[in-house]
């Protein structure tokens, strides 16, 4: 079979490659706050390097942990109607 390299290739069936040639422009942000424009093979506005713990103070390591996991939320205790008074709210009841 002759395989030919043009334009009707892609109509028979798909394209057989790995990676597209679309590149799109995104902003590349490192953590010291530098910004690079660069080329990349999915549409996104920022890229953003992760940050490396080891490298942050004690205190700051610990405070960015609290905020990334919370702790657990305390159950509420429920209210209880025994110190109400219901003939203040009598007017309000339908008849």
């Amino acid at each position: 079979a002759c395989a030919r390299s043009n334009s009707n290739r892609a109509a028979i069936g798909h394209l057989h490659r790995q990676l597209y040639g679309r590149q799109y422009p995104v902003l590349l942000v490192n953590t010291d706050g530098s910004t690079v424009r660069l080329r990349y093979g999915e549409p996104k506005r920022i890229l953003m390097m992760p940050l490396d713990s080891n490298t942050l103070p004690e205190a700051e390591r610990k405070a960015r942990l609290r905020r990334h996991f919370p702790s657990k939320v305390k159950a509420k205790e429920e209210e209880t109607f025994e110190g109400i008074d219901l003939d203040t709210y009598k007017k309000f009841w339908k008849k």
